[in-house]
């Protein structure tokens, strides 16, 4: 005997299995072929890891290697993109290894340690080695390696995003923000433009781009190269002559520079600066030999034109010896088609050979303030190498209006540094931080980073 409605019971039951099977997105295969189980050396964690290639051009073999490290927490959080600079450094080396990331590497490079303040507990963390030739990130084509430059760099970062987001189609239409540091001063407000672009014709984009944190970042070669030397004057890195001398010699304006600028800037560098860490003059330095040459500040052709690459600690010792490990290659997906060099914190080629840079990114901060985005500019304020009144005298010719007056903001009980906000950004610093400034004083940077994801203006106690 029938019961009763039980076949309509069937139906509906039926019917829902089939309604939640169609709203399941499917993993894509690439994506589970990119899950990383852990790291040698790793210690327990309860975050998803991501790492491996995307192709973002065919005909040259350009394929730019990223590492995703998953928020701690909820899963819906943000999704964060962060580059270094150089140009020609790696976010693995740097963002990821000394500053932001989850785990850090010990002295013998034979196993990582927890960040107590990993920016992944805010956020999902995006780690990319760009451009081409940057870390893991490869070119079958050597010429390019000669001819990077801005432009490039940014539409190629534009593509890896598109691609990535089809291989994670769960971060479609998330909130996005983007963040970096040094030379990314270019890299983030030029992605930042591309995306723009990009998304103005879609009403619902998948690059759901809300806004950019940047530090101690390159902005204008004019004003920062004023700035340069006014803080190296200010903090008595240098003589009176000197100072004179340099401002007196150096055409900040032109794209040239002239043997009696280069003659007064060496002199101030070789015979008064002393042995210091240029990207934090109050910290000792590392003592250990390093091989690398191209870390040496580069200032134009010596002061104009910088091509600074990041703070030079030991611990960029420590990870060119873990990364080139080949079992920790083979459990981030890296190096899978064998390049033929060592993997290296910067690539010498392409910091040599950087072709297209633009002047001053002042007019592209205008046109992203005008499309709405949240900017946040901060500076460690004991970095000589882009220091804070570089960044300073550059934004000050933005001339923005006011919102909050110039005040201290708080990390516990202690002044953590100042901030003022802007109609359209929020600049910031960060006291005692060098040029990186979360391997200095990182809670006070995941104070700033937390306030920044929040919106809200930093603690005023």
């Amino acid at each position: 005997m029938a019961f009763p409605g039980k076949n309509l019971l069937f139906l509906i039951i039926l019917s829902l299995i089939s309604s939640l099977t169609t709203t399941i997105v499917a993993v894509p295969k690439q994506q589970e072929l990119d899950q990383l189980s852990d790291l040698p050396g790793q210690p327990p964690v309860t975050f998803s890891q991501f790492s491996g290639y995307v192709t973002v051009n065919e005909k040259h073999g350009r394929a730019l290697f990223y590492w995703l490290t998953e928020a701690t927490t909820s899963s819906n959080k943000p999704l964060v993109l962060w580059l270094n600079g150089g140009p020609g450094c790696s976010s693995v080396a740097y963002g990821a290894s000394e500053e932001i990331g989850p785990f850090r590497i010990n002295k013998t490079a034979a196993s990582l340690y927890l960040n107590q303040y990993s920016w992944n507990k805010e956020a999902n963390i995006l780690f990319l080695e760009s451009p081409a030739g940057v870390g893991f990130s490869y070119t079958n084509t050597s010429s390019d390696l000669k001819n990077s430059g801005d432009e490039r760099t940014a539409q190629d970062a534009l593509i890896f995003l598109i691609r990535w987001m089809s291989r994670f189609p769960q971060y479609k239409h998330r909130d996005f923000y983007l963040g970096g540091e040094s030379y990314a001063g270019h890299y983030v407000p030029q992605l930042a433009t591309k995306i723009n672009d990009y998304n103005k014709n879609d009403a619902n984009p998948i690059i759901n781009l809300k806004g950019f944190i940047v530090g101690n970042a390159v902005t204008d070669n004019y004003y920062d190269s004023i700035g340069t030397v006014t803080f190296w004057w200010s903090h008595s890195m240098i003589s009176d002559n000197s100072y004179r001398s340099i401002l007196k010699q150096c055409n900040f304006s032109s794209d040239k520079s002239s043997p009696q600028c280069d003659d007064a800037v060496n002199y101030a560098m070789n015979h008064e600066f002393g042995d210091i860490d240029q990207y934090s003059i109050y910290t000792p330095s590392c003592m250990v030999p390093h091989n690398n040459t191209i870390r040496s500040l580069r200032l134009k052709s010596t002061l104009l034109r910088r091509r600074v690459s990041g703070y030079d600690p030991c611990t960029e010792n420590y990870a060119e010896k873990y990364y080139n490990r080949p079992d920790v290659q083979k459990a981030m997906h890296a190096n899978v088609t064998g390049i033929p060099y060592k993997w290296t914190a910067c690539s010498d080629v392409l910091i040599k050979n950087w072709k297209d840079s633009d002047d001053s990114m002042l007019p592209t901060y205008k046109k992203l303030i005008a499309a709405g985005l949240r900017i946040w500019i901060y500076s460690g304020d004991t970095d000589s190498v882009v220091p804070v009144t570089a960044t300073r005298f550059s934004l000050s010719h933005l001339n923005l209006p006011v919102k909050t007056r110039w005040y201290p903001w708080y990390s516990g009980t202690q002044v953590g540094g100042w901030t003022e906000v802007y109609k359209g950004v929020t600049f910031a610093t960060v006291r005692g931080a060098g040029h990186e400034v979360p391997l200095f004083q990182p809670r006070r940077a995941f104070i700033l980073f937390s306030s920044f994801l929040a919106g809200k203006e930093l603690p005023k106690s």
